[in-house]
């Protein structure tokens, strides 16, 4: 079994990953009754004798003694690390997995990159050392973190460069919180475009979660309680209540749910690497299908259902729902429209008493409602777990590599170029040492030319696909089968200088052509293992 290593970055990453240790720790406490330390535990928890002092007291098996989250927490301003170790999951974690410091990245990623990096980069490197040291497969770093402050974007972003350079073996997923318009930071296009272009160059996969789309959907689940139909009531306990046990009015952002769906997402993501299941999916097969050129990484995210941990009293919804839910408008977690833009690949990750026929029914289903680009029809990447969040008799998770996220990032650029061209708050990043105004135009350069790539991709949406062309054969050819007694077949191709050997070979992979109908690049890719014994063959027929 796997292990993968959370970093949680400035505040929104830290908070973020307060609820995903919250959540991991109640969907492990569900399935594993019996407190026993098992694979599925370890993927991102030690378990540790706290009566042993230093780093000798993990124990590989038996009974839960204390568990220890594979976690680093950074920040540069100590409050929310300090509430989480003053909080129920303070055990959790211990100092050797904290950096803190006191003054802030001020909303500067010129602060947080050039000058923390630097400052914190020996202490950040021995943190992530111990933490991959204590793995016995380390698959992933998980990165969390926002994009419009100082210490998120900044430090982040200068670690994931720590990462490619120390593990260039290991995956690296970040997770990262785009601004919305009316964002508080006045800085955040700055910032953002900045990060952008060190996502660009050092990750393997970006999960770009939009806040507006976040408080539009907790927006959407207030107003279905409220609106007092059957069965929408808040749970007790629920997290998408406040403390004093009301949902929290529309005015006030509500951060904690927000928090946590993104913690959901993180944990339906890695499920079919902790869990059992028919179909599934390792977290390199992601990035292995979905990415199918280095830049176009950014993977759009939609969750169903999205009341998450059983908060919401709602009646299920019905599977095929479900899966129609997963690709509209109102579930993605950026603010984009997939089905009305190009797929490249898109991959469904489903939880619970879900059966292969369902998942290939529905794919079919919503096949026709979907373009993937000419080259890659039948681009679906597919997982059943069969462990179900709590709370829910099934999930799905999709990641849609799309052109829809084209619009987020023209957006952004368009926020950063105002900004810009006055040359508005510049001083304060060039004013840091190592800051100068070409990092300004060459992170607008390398926007523009991830956005120009996507261009390229749309304006092949809607060019006909053409069907490959068809080897035809002719000619008569006797083959021995011990199934059927004889295979016939014609073929008009003559087998000129071969041995016995190749001849028979090829003379097999050639009747298959004819009696299956294989596209010619599927034929010339199985040909490759009979190069050995049909060169003069291939030599007179492709002559």
């Amino acid at each position: 079994m796997t292990q993968s290593v959370v970093v949680q970055v400035g505040q929104c990453g830290n908070q973020i990953g307060c609820c995903f240790w919250d959540l991991a720790l109640r969907e492990h406490a569900a399935v594993n009754q019996k407190g026993i330390y098992d694979e599925a535990i370890s993927s991102f928890f030690r378990n540790v004798d706290t009566r042993v002092v230093g780093d000798g007291g993990s124990i590989s098996k038996g009974k839960i003694c204390s568990l220890k989250a594979r976690a680093v927490l950074i920040d540069m301003e100590e409050g929310v690390v300090n509430e989480i170790l003053q909080g129920p999951l303070r055990d959790v974690f211990d100092m050797n997995q904290l950096i803190t410091d006191i003054s802030g990245s001020g909303n500067n990623w010129a602060v947080g990159h050039k000058v923390f990096g630097s400052l914190y980069q020996d202490q950040l490197l021995e943190k992530l050392r111990k933490s991959a040291e204590h793995c016995d497969c380390l698959q992933c770093f998980f990165i969390i973190h926002s994009m419009g402050g100082g210490t998120g974007s900044g430090l982040g972003t200068f670690l994931l460069k720590m990462l490619e350079d120390e593990f260039p073996e290991v995956y690296r997923f970040v997770t990262s919180i785009y601004p919305s318009c009316e964002d508080d930071v006045i800085t955040s296009p700055y910032n953002s475009i900045l990060a952008m272009k060190e996502l660009n160059e050092h990750a393997d996969c970006v999960l770009p979660i939009d806040n507006q789309s976040l408080f539009d959907i907790i927006s959407k689940i207030d107003l279905m309680v409220n609106s007092g139909k059957l069965g929408t009531t808040v749970k007790p306990k629920s997290l998408v209540t406040s403390s004093s046990g009301a949902l929290k009015k529309c005015h006030k952002k509500p951060f904690d749910a927000m928090n946590n769906i993104v913690a959901n997402l993180l944990l339906n993501l890695t499920s079919s690497a902790r869990f059992e299941g028919s179909l599934n999916m390792d977290l390199n097969e992601i990035s292995m299908n979905l990415v199918p050129f280095p830049q176009l990484h950014y993977l759009v995210s939609s969750l169903t259902p999205l009341y998450t941990l059983a908060d919401v009293n709602i009646p299920p919804r019905r599977l095929d729902q479900m899966f129609s839910d997963a690709f509209s408008k109102d579930h993605q977690l950026l603010q984009a429209d997939p089905k009305h833009s190009l797929y490249l690949a898109c991959a469904l990750m489903v939880r619970g008493n879900v059966q292969i026929s369902d998942l290939r029914r529905n794919i079919e289903r919503l096949k026709p409602s979907l373009q993937f680009v000419s080259w890659n029809q039948e681009g679906w990447k597919t997982s059943l777990c069969s462990i179900p969040p709590v709370g829910h008799s099934h999930s799905l998770l999709a990641l849609a590599n799309n052109t829809c996220v084209k619009p987020t990032f023209m957006e952004l650029k368009e926020r950063f170029m105002r900004l810009y061209k006055k040359k508005a708050h510049l001083h304060h990043y060039l004013q840091v040492e190592g800051m100068e105004e070409s990092c300004f135009t060459e992170a607008v350069s390398s926007l523009s030319a991830l956005i120009q790539e996507y261009n390229q991709l749309d304006a092949t949406k809607n060019v006909p696909v053409q069907d490959l062309p068809r080897l035809s054969i002719a000619v008569s050819l006797t083959l021995p089968c011990q199934c059927s007694g004889v295979i016939s077949a014609h073929c008009n191709l003559h087998c000129l200088g071969s041995s016995d050997s190749s001849a028979s070979a090829s003379q097999l992979l050639f009747s298959l052509v004819t009696l299956l109908d294989i596209p010619i690049p599927h034929v010339l890719e199985q040909a490759v293992h009979f190069v050995a014994c049909t060169r003069h063959f291939f030599f007179q027929v492709f002559q």
